[in-house]
């Protein structure tokens, strides 16, 4: 992994950490179609053909970022704000990012270690992150839906999902 791509995917742990610790208006495509596609970026980023030891240790690290990321949408702070989902992770999230990053830097470091260097690969982190985002967009969405506190609109102005909260679908 490059200098660059290192700080890259710094950057992005950072930000949405950071966004999630201050919290933030909701919207659909961030919470749903976000993760699923930081998840195909992840996949279609792994290059090489993965060995046993690459399989093991990607769904290993696809379980734990789930599990970490069920575990977040869990603790996500919900509300209504101005009629629509406001979430903020509370700080004691911090201590599921931190078992998140250091599943990685485990799981890379046994890669590095057997020789399985898809699983040590950028698209392989851009994956679990990616698998991460849907564990925790997961509770978060089905939540909210319980809650009927439908997502925040859009930058159009639309928002996303709107039928899953109305009345309508009720009867």
């Amino acid at each position: 992994m490059s200098l660059l791509e290192t700080l890259g995917l710094i950057g992005i742990f950072v930000y949405v950490i950071a966004q999630q610790m201050v919290g933030s208006a909701i919207t659909g495509r961030r919470l749903i179609v976000l993760p699923g596609v930081l998840t195909v970026i992840g996949i279609l980023n792994i290059s090489g053909t993965p060995g046993a030891m690459d399989i093991g240790l990607l769904a290993l690290g696809g379980v734990v970022a789930v599990a970490i990321g069920l575990g977040l949408g869990a603790m996500t702070r919900l509300e209504q704000r101005g009629g629509y989902l406001w979430g903020q992770v509370s700080k004691r999230g911090l201590w599921l990012w931190a078992a998140l990053i250091l599943s990685r830097v485990l799981i890379v470091g046994i890669a590095h270690v057997a020789g399985a260097h898809v699983a040590a690969s950028t698209g392989a982190i851009l994956l679990m992150l990616g698998l991460n985002r849907v564990g925790q967009a997961v509770v978060v969405a089905s939540r909210a839906i319980a809650a009927g506190i439908p997502f925040a609109p859009e930058k159009d102005g639309s928002v996303f999902g709107a039928s899953w909260f109305s009345r309508s679908n009720e009867a």
